[in-house]
């Protein structure tokens, strides 16, 4: 396992934006996760656990606790003759997205361009085109508070858009299983790379930021709102409301936690007096009173 002290966070977020961490840990065994919680808790420190670092943004004072990064040696895919996947925590989204389209397994392209880990993606629901992930998952392994580890079916897990009883439990994912019917392959990877091509056309991808800025408010589309409300190309510093796509906010280069934190709040009360719309962040905010 690596162990990091004051490892600044702006170099393990797709924002590129955080300040240091106190701790560091990058666990390759399952067992090496529960030693970095055991870590946390004798030292009295909180943690935050990532994978890609998408999703999230640190503040500029980082984070005074352990950040546990899954991702390097818990990327482990088996893959049955019926179509039944486990995969652990740590696997790219996208490189799973492309096992199982040379498989000829059908129902995953929507994430072959979400830039996270399997992890993050069932904790949150993750989604694109259409797909979820609950939409082909059977259960998942997941590691309690109180360091147990225990198996959640489907119904269990509670997902929802964007939400999960992971998420509201506290609980890290360690591994999942899937099911998926057959088809062809290269249909598959076809429309993997037509949803990525979309993905390209239509999404800032040329600047960091964190993926869509906003959840989706029921009834509306948070893009459309925000570009409605006069807000396309608006900077606070270095952050800017992407002129590409209204849903994303942009790190121009040098833009600051403070920065982004503070369009962001710019962006929900402009949205809430013209249309009387509260866009809730779908980027995690970590590390802000």
């Amino acid at each position: 396992m690596i162990r990091l002290e004051q490892e600044p966070l702006r170099t393990h977020t797709t924002f590129r934006i955080g300040g240091p961490a106190a701790y560091y840990f990058i666990p390759e065994r399952e067992e090496e996760i529960i030693e970095a919680l055991d870590f946390a808790k004798e030292k009295g420190l909180s943690y935050y656990v990532i994978g890609k670092g998408s999703n999230m943004l640190f503040s500029d004072d980082g984070f005074d606790g352990v950040i546990i990064e899954i991702g390097k040696g818990l990327e482990k895919i088996e893959i049955s003759d019926d179509g039944v996947v486990t995969a652990q925590a740590g696997v790219s989204l996208a490189y799973m997205a492309s096992r199982l389209a040379s498989k000829g397994l059908k129902g995953f392209a929507f994430a072959g361009g979400i830039p996270g880990t399997l992890g993050g993606g069932v904790a949150m629901n993750a989604g694109a085109y259409g797909g979820e992930i609950k939409d082909c998952i059977v259960s998942a392994k997941i590691l309690t508070k109180e360091g147990e580890r225990i198996v959640l079916d489907k119904e269990a897990l509670q997902l929802s858009y964007r939400n999960s009883v992971i998420l509201q439990k506290g609980y890290l994912v360690l591994e999942a299983t899937f099911s998926f019917e057959k088809g062809n392959p290269a249909e598959i990877q076809e429309e993997i790379k037509e949803l990525n091509k979309r993905r390209r056309e239509k999404q800032p991808l040329e600047y960091p930021s964190a993926g869509s800025t906003f959840k989706r408010p029921e009834g509306y589309f948070a893009g459309k709102l925000i570009e409605d409300a006069g807000l396309r190309g608006y900077r606070v510093g270095d952050a800017q409301v992407s002129e590409k796509h209204c849903g994303f906010v942009v790190n121009r280069g040098e833009a600051t936690a403070k920065d982004v934190a503070q369009l962001i709040s710019d962006v929900q009360n402009r949205v809430m007096d013209e249309f009387g719309v509260k866009l809730e962040p779908e980027v995690r905010m970590i590390g802000f009173e």
